[in-house]
């Protein structure tokens, strides 16, 4: 298959899920923090639009940390000891579905989907295919492919349904500063994007 050209618009968004997914699967390392507080800004042609605003607070906040202190809210709010204050697994987000209508779980709607598309972990990932890094990553892949319906399909099914959820508990969490600053920047970019899979 030849690669797909992509608009700026479409690769800056491929990007952009491309660091959420490196940001929510693990913490970043010293280089990842270096470079994400010395980015460009964004801007938006909408002035009511929160990117700009959450993207500079969370420049300034990788320009404020350091890798060790990030460990360390990763691993206090995100793994823990015994069940995590905060999990990343999406669908703990999802409304349960409604006893009278029975559906199919929503890790197995995503794991039907993956492997629609053959799609599949990476050997040595443990981790459920709801982590929302691993949708993120999913979403990265099928902008780069530049398939709209698939897209909007997933947005509607598994990212749109969780993310909010996602994004407050975070940002509920008394432990965060960093991850804090990333769950604001998250939604914002979420809301835009919900238009934008809409749209195609």
């Amino acid at each position: 298959m030849s690669a797909q050209v992509l608009s700026p618009e479409d690769q800056a968004r491929a990007n952009l899920y491309g660091l959420l997914a490196r940001l929510f699967y693990a913490p970043p390392d010293e280089e990842l923090l270096r470079k994400l507080a010395q980015a460009e800004d964004i801007h938006a042609a909408d002035e009511e639009s929160a990117i700009p605003r959450t993207w500079k607070e969370l420049k300034v906040a990788a320009a404020d940390s350091d890798p060790e202190s990030v460990r360390e809210e990763y691993e206090s709010v995100f793994i823990g000891t015994g069940k995590a204050s905060v999990t990343l697994y999406s669908t703990a987000y999802m409304a349960k579905a409604d006893s009278s209508r029975p559906a199919r779980h929503p890790l197995v709607h995503l794991r039907d989907f993956l492997a629609g598309r053959e799609l599949a972990r990476k050997q040595g990932v443990h981790e459920p295919e709801d982590h929302f890094a691993g949708l993120c990553e999913v979403m990265r892949h099928l902008v780069g492919e530049n398939d709209a319906a698939a897209q909007r399909e997933f947005y509607e099914s598994f990212i749109g349904p969780s993310a909010s959820g996602l994004c407050n508990a975070i940002t509920s969490s008394p432990r965060v500063r960093f991850y804090a600053s990333l769950a604001r920047f998250t939604a914002a970019f979420l809301e835009l994007e919900q238009e934008a899979v809409k749209m195609d």
